[in-house]
């Protein structure tokens, strides 16, 4: 059956599965802008524009058929990171460079490569990390209180109300996620913003706030000055771009098992939508992105069966682009609960690598551990250097193998595997 008969067949449960998992999108959306230094909306018409590309690629070469594309959390500190040593003028160059090294990865398909290189769990430990980061950076709005009811007392009466409130929220968002997860996860997003809304008609509390920014189409140029900055940048986007297509192929293998009709993923052809997407939204100074397992579940579990789905998503996240007045009734306690779990999940991501051994959970964790006080470059090159050096001593040492034979070994590694694909 080819995309257009699966479209008009499932046409009512696409329908349905896009209206659920879009109003999800919302709060993470915005809490990935947060963390990420972004604004809100631009975060918001990222996602509206890798859904109509999403949708666009699936007519024609098809990646997977349930994911749904938007901005990343686990790239959130690096594109911070971006917007601290670029400047946000600078972020729309940086964002169609790595676009263009997306490009080549997909053109000669070095995806197989880069997997090699990097082993899946020192990439748990990464996220891990940045989970890690999530997690203490959105702590703070779990106490925030309005500056008018700040008083000498740290732990006045309004303080302690929005602790309370917060931790119930938490509560009740891990209860209806554990009953719910399984059949319809979108429940505890979709209770903590209607609570949250419902309670800021009675009680003062910190709401979001979403600055209003022109959306317009310009040429992404750079405006660095000197030689280390363009050096650095080149680094920097070759990482981000490294770190987005591991993501995304690691999103394809769990899409892949819960595709309702077993439908194979082709994570090349995913890469093509990604690397369009993040060149197209560079030209509006818009994220990078790309098919998130939050999402992707979540559309799946809501009744979702083809890339239709993701248009019906587009289409209402695009409503929230162009009134985001709305997206002021949410309070701050809401989207910090929301971001605060996204952070946990990203950190249980250790408990899969237990099954690897010792060596890959200790390596993992260090990673985890690196990227949260160094950062995602420093975490990451440290590790791998580190896994290296391991490797380099067992060899030599213990297998009495010279290091020039380890370096053809290595080598070879990549040739075998990597042809065989």
């Amino acid at each position: 059956m080819d995309s257009a008969a699966y479209q008009a067949k499932f046409f009512v449960r696409d329908l349905q599965a896009g209206i659920i998992t879009g109003a999800m999108a919302i709060p993470l959306t915005a809490g990935i802008a947060l963390m990420s230094n972004y604004p809100i909306k631009v975060a918001l018409a990222t996602v509206v524009f890798a859904c109509f590309i999403g949708w666009i690629n699936a007519w024609f070469r098809p990646g997977n058929f349930i994911g749904a594309p938007g901005v990343a959390a686990g790239l959130a500190p690096v594109l911070a990171l971006g917007v601290a040593s670029f400047g946000m003028e600078n972020m729309a160059f940086v964002v169609f460079l790595t676009a263009f090294m997306q490009a080549i990865i997909w053109k000669f398909d070095l995806q197989k490569y880069i997997l090699l290189a990097v082993p899946e769990y020192l990439v748990e430990g990464l996220l891990a990390g940045v989970g890690l980061k999530i997690a203490v950076n959105f702590l703070a709005m779990t106490y925030e209180i309005p500056a008018s009811m700040v008083t000498d007392i740290f732990w006045n009466s309004a303080r302690i109300q929005i602790v309370l409130i917060s931790l119930a929220g938490f509560v009740a968002f891990l209860y209806l996620f554990a009953r719910f997860q399984a059949t319809q996860p979108a429940i505890p997003y979709f209770f903590l913003m209607i609570a949250g809304i419902t309670l800021a008609q009675f009680i003062t509390m910190p709401m979001l706030h979403v600055e209003e920014v022109p959306l317009s189409l310009s040429l992404p140029l750079p405006y660095f000055s000197d030689g280390i900055t363009w050096i650095y940048v080149i680094g920097f986007a070759a990482m981000l771009a490294i770190i987005d297509v591991i993501e995304q192929v690691m999103s394809n293998a769990v899409i892949q098992k819960i595709d309702p009709l077993q439908r194979k993923c082709n994570a090349n052809n995913s890469l093509l939508a990604i690397w369009i997407a993040n060149m197209g939204s560079s030209f509006f100074n818009g994220m990078t992105n790309l098919d998130g397992l939050a999402k992707s579940t979540t559309n799946k579990l809501a009744g979702a069966y083809t890339k239709f789905s993701v248009l019906v998503i587009g289409l209402v996240v695009l409503f929230f682009v162009l009134n985001t007045q709305y997206l002021e009734y949410m309070p701050k306690f809401s989207l910090a609960v929301i971001m605060i779990f996204t952070g946990w999940k990203m950190m249980m991501g250790l408990l899969h690598v237990a099954h690897q051994g010792q060596y890959a959970l200790i390596l993992a964790t260090l990673c985890a551990l690196l990227v949260y006080r160094l950062g995602i470059f420093e975490g990451l090159l440290l590790s791998l250097a580190i896994h290296g050096f391991v490797n380099y001593l067992v060899l030599y040492h213990v297998h009495s193998i010279k290091t020039g034979a380890i370096i053809k070994k290595y080598l070879r590694r990549f040739n075998i595997e990597g042809g065989a694909d």
